[in-house]
């Protein structure tokens, strides 16, 4: 018997001995945390890999917080299709609460050497959405060299905000039953599986070193369209440094011109930290605005007892991004973020508007972000 999977086998092997040996690094956690990571990466290859049919399109959910990549964003709900331009694609669904559902059209995927051209992009706002909810996007065909469709569901409130149905058809095909495997079709996706497993390794590995890395550390950029991204998107990228005993203090003013705003701190493999059980990021409607307009963070990895804590959990350094979606106006560098690295035990007195945290609070924070989790949750 011919051993069809021995490409995912040998790509997983070479895999692990990249995040073994990778920079990034120093600590046990770390180390344990890559393989964690590398468990999501597989996971991911076999999905996109196993659950592409061009005769039978599928929306794949392939990045979530068991398989974490790209700094990926706790408020979202990330929906991948394989598409080409040659055919026509329908996005069918109803429309939920979420504060934002955007499409992005792309050349291809994401790599070691760069981003892939984004060839459309726009949110539901250019949608003919029925009082009922429903819609339905053609793609007669998709732009030139299309090879994707990304689809970003936003949540900006966890606790009212409902995820929508959405689904993608070829009118083409529908009707026709489903042709059977055979072990060409099937040695090629294990192979097409090993390409996509070692690929985002490499990657997101790099991927950094494009953009955040580039900035001065414990500083955050101004605000601007995000590259290769969405049409109403803006975001704020930087990278954080601290001792145990220091704290990053980053003020913003909360946008009323945009549905969805927000800040997250990640982990040098690039990804989300546990956005579940703990409070890693934080939306407009999660945060406290203080009376003079400005929300105010303090990342840390000790508990400075206010609400808008982001923890960094075990980590001395990564990822900063603020995003901001849904936007009626460009930004400017009035409304980013301003950064200032001081001492924990300074933090209560250089904060102008200082109210602790009422007891209890904090739990209740973590439970309710483990039943939205939850509630939204496609693995």
């Amino acid at each position: 018997m011919d051993d069809l999977s021995r490409p995912l086998a040998e790509a997983i092997t070479e895999a692990e001995k990249l995040i073994a040996t990778a920079d990034v690094i120093r600590t046990e956690q770390d180390r344990l945390e890559g393989y964690d990571y590398l468990a999501g990466r597989i996971r991911a290859a076999l999905q996109l890999a196993f659950d592409r049919d061009p005769a039978r399109p599928v929306l794949i959910n392939s990045t979530h917080q068991y398989a974490r990549q790209g700094l990926d964003n706790p408020d979202a709900l990330y929906f991948h299709a394989y598409i080409d331009d040659e055919h026509e694609w329908v996005v069918r669904g109803v429309r939920g609460s979420t504060a934002d559902l955007s499409f992005q059209v792309m050349s291809g995927g994401y790599s070691a050497d760069g981003t892939p051209e984004s060839l459309a992009a726009f949110d539901d706002r250019a949608l003919d959405i029925a009082a009922d909810g429903s819609f339905a996007l053609h793609l007669a065909p998709a732009p030139a060299g299309a090879k994707t469709l990304i689809i970003r569901e936003v949540f900006n409130d966890w606790e009212t905000e409902r995820r929508g149905t959405l689904w993608i058809e070829r009118p083409d095909l529908l009707g026709r039953p489903a042709v059977p495997p055979d072990a060409r079709r099937t040695a090629r996706r294990y192979e097409v599986a090993a390409q996509l497993l070692v690929g985002s390794v490499r990657t997101w590995l790099a991927f950094p070193h494009f953009f955040q890395n580039r900035e001065p550390v414990n500083t955050l950029t101004t605000p601007r369209s995000t590259p290769g991204g969405l049409a109403s998107q803006f975001s704020s990228i930087g990278h954080y440094a601290l001792a145990e005993d220091e704290a990053l203090v980053v003020t913003v003013p909360e946008c009323s011109d945009c549905s969805y705003q927000g800040i997250q701190i990640g982990s040098d493999w690039y990804v989300s930290t546990d956005y579940e059980s703990h409070q890693t990021s934080l939306t407009k409607a999660q945060a406290v605005t203080d009376p003079d307009g400005l929300m105010r963070f303090v990342v840390s990895e000790r508990d400075p007892g206010i609400a808008n804590w982001l923890e960094t959990t075990g980590h001395r350094t990564g990822p900063m991004m603020l995003r901001w979606q849904r936007l009626t106006r460009d930004l400017g560098r009035e409304d980013g973020p301003q950064v200032q690295v001081l001492k924990l035990d300074d933090v209560r007195s250089a904060l102008p508007f200082f109210a602790p945290r009422a007891e209890g609070e904090y739990a209740d924070r973590i439970a309710a972000r483990q039943r939205a989790v939850a509630r939204r949750m496609l693995s």
